[in-house]
């Protein structure tokens, strides 16, 4: 079989990725996780910059990618355009990322609540009062960190053909 006729893997249930992470800190082999998470449709450099900056805050990265039903709830009929294990490779072949999860839910909470991370690293259209999960975050000793450059890019503007926001 060619690689291009390869059929792309399906990200980890966040069982296994809990499992996983208990196992690798129980050995000592990673000391602060770090949970991002988004739909990662059309991956572009904001996307990139957002991972990376979440890396930089531990030793491991773990991204949950929104489910396709999550994200035609959120961004219409019509998306995502990549579905979710293409999405998922994709992600995963970031040299910044560990390992690569999914979730359907309308939050992070079971997710966070599953794999309970030493960080959750959302983008800069948030601010740490306004992040959806935050009284998770909260109860679990869980630290938020907002992470990116500028949010002056989205898939949503690409497909409009504006691109990237013109920065002042």
């Amino acid at each position: 079989m060619d690689v291009g006729d390869s059929p792309a893997v399906p990200p980890l249930d966040r069982a296994q990725v809990a499992a996983l992470v208990d196992e690798l800190r129980g050995k000592g082999l990673v000391r602060r996780v770090v949970l991002a998470n988004g739909c990662f449709d059309l991956l572009h450099v904001g996307h990139v910059r957002y991972l990376a900056d979440a890396k930089a805050q531990g030793d491991f990265l773990i991204v949950a990618l929104n489910t396709d039903e999550s994200v035609r709830a959120l961004k219409g009929a019509g998306r995502p355009l990549v579905p979710l294990a293409e999405r998922a490779e994709l992600v995963r072949a970031l040299r910044c990322v560990d390992l690569v999860t999914a979730f359907g839910e309308a939050t992070l909470e079971a997710t966070l609540r599953a794999i309970q991370p030493d960080v959750h690293a959302k983008g800069t259209d948030y601010t740490r009062e306004t992040v959806p999960e935050r009284e998770v975050d909260r109860e679990l000793g869980i630290e938020i960190a907002i992470c990116g450059d500028p949010k002056t890019r989205s898939s949503t503007a690409l497909l409009a053909g504006r691109g990237a926001e013109p920065r002042g």
